[in-house]
């Protein structure tokens, strides 16, 4: 058992975080998952005053620690005025009222939320568009409905925006159809916003530009990553889930093909199901890309455990066996012995070290984003007679033409072509080499 004690300021509002440490878990397992459970309070607007910690072999089914370390919890909030307790994990309905029935007295009320609710509350807060403000309801609805009984006289603390509920199994009943209608009706925004992402998708893929999506753990640097390269002027901040909107620019890569940069909602662990299921039409960026940028924070110790998982995120995701470019970022900050571990821990092929806020690496980032982009292709300029239109024919159909030039004796063709068109057309093509290829 561990009691930890932070420092404390005035301006925020402060919160005793709480864990269980179970037979299968390390202590730098648990000490790492409160460590963010604390920058989520941060994000969030709040302060962590203090971790408490105990280790058991089950969870306690009536309030998931045991009674001794729930009376020194209330001592230590009625001590120094904590009026919040957040554990790091999800509490059921019953263990919530249990609780806080069991932490509160008439002169001092001590609320009771868990990791997935703080995560909500995060959401809610930086949601700027509308599908993302509708992806954030839908979300917090289906996490509310489940834990109507025992809240009280409020319905959500999550500001559902539907009010407040008296006792009695009736009007429980009338909240809980409201819910229903109310997620039936998000569900359904929901899925027109869909459609129209799942068209404007489509023409992305008719316009056969190659499609990058940005992805990683929060606070990774993708928004930072994308501003470098494209100028997009979104939001980048030290916080956790400051971007949850997906934003889309062209990329203009040095042989002069372009790609589409999308940034996505970061990862991170135990992301609730219901969160991965009301913004599957955001995550869906990462399913629909032709590659992916993985961006990792090179000056975090848990650098490899993010990398991990979000490896598994695209898993689920439907995306794994894509392409994937290895960016491990904010070296800038980071020790050469971090980055030496991660470079020991994940050895990939396709790695760049990088600092996206001061630019270091970017070169090599781009070039590296060119080959996967091309794939072994590159971007030839070819001169085609008047007379032998059907190699212009091949072009169109087995290539990316970017420009046609009809002249007196002949066409010029700019196209991005395989090494096997490349071969094929090889005696049209401007400076090529001596050499023959099989193909031809």
């Amino acid at each position: 058992m561990e009691q930890k004690i932070f420092d404390k300021t005035e301006e925020a509002p402060r919160a005793v975080l709480v864990s269980v440490m179970l037979p299968d878990d390390s202590e730098r397992e648990i000490e790492t998952s409160l460590g963010e459970l604390a920058r989520l309070l941060d994000t969030a607007g709040g302060e962590a005053f203090a971790s408490v910690v105990q280790a058991k072999s089950a969870p306690d089914a009536r309030t998931y620690i045991g009674s001794g370390k729930v009376e020194e919890i209330a001592e230590l909030c009625r001590n120094n005025g904590i009026h919040m307790v957040i554990f790091d994990c999800e509490l059921s309905p019953s263990q919530i009222k249990n609780l806080e029935d069991d932490l509160s007295t008439k002169e001092h009320e001590i609320s009771v939320i868990d990791r997935s609710m703080l995560i909500l509350d995060i959401f809610a807060l930086h949601a700027t568009t509308g599908e993302g403000k509708l992806q954030v309801e839908l979300a917090q609805l289906k996490y509310t409905a489940p834990r109507l009984m025992g809240k009280g006289t409020e319905l959500s603390r999550l500001g559902g925006g539907i009010g407040t509920r008296g006792p009695g199994e009736t009007k429980l009943e009338s909240d809980r159809r409201h819910l229903k209608r109310r997620m039936n009706a998000l569900e359904e925004e929901l899925a027109i916003l869909e459609k129209n992402r799942g068209v404007q998708r489509r023409a992305r893929e008719r316009s056969g530009i190659f499609k990058v999506a940005i992805a990683g753990y929060t606070n990774a640097g993708k928004s930072t990553l994308l501003n470098r390269l494209t100028g997009a002027g979104i939001l980048a901040e030290d916080k956790l889930f400051a971007t949850l909107d997906p934003t889309t620019r062209k990329f203009a890569l040095p042989g002069g093909s372009e790609v589409l940069l999308t940034d996505t909602v970061g990862f991170i662990r135990n992301l609730p199901h219901y969160l991965i299921k009301a913004f599957k039409s955001t995550l869906d960026e990462v399913a629909w890309a032709d590659a992916i940028l993985l961006v990792a924070d090179a000056s975090d110790p848990e650098c490899p455990d993010q990398i991990r998982v979000s490896e598994q995120l695209f898993a689920e995701l439907g995306a794994a066996g894509k392409p994937i470019l290895y960016v491990f970022n904010k070296c800038d900050a980071a020790d050469e012995g971090l980055i030496n571990r991660c470079r020991a821990e994940l050895a990939r092929e396709s790695a760049v070290f990088v600092s996206a806020k001061e630019g270091d690496g970017m070169e090599e980032l781009v070039a590296k984003l060119e080959q996967i982009a091309l794939g072994g292709k590159t971007r030839e300029t070819f001169v085609i007679p008047n007379n032998e239109q059907g190699a212009l024919a091949q072009l169109y159909k087995n290539a990316t033409v970017e420009s046609v030039d009809y002249g007196a004796e002949g066409v010029t063709v700019v196209a991005t072509v395989d090494a096997k068109m490349r071969g094929q057309l090889n005696r049209y093509r401007i400076g090529r080499e001596d050499e023959t290829s099989e193909e031809e």
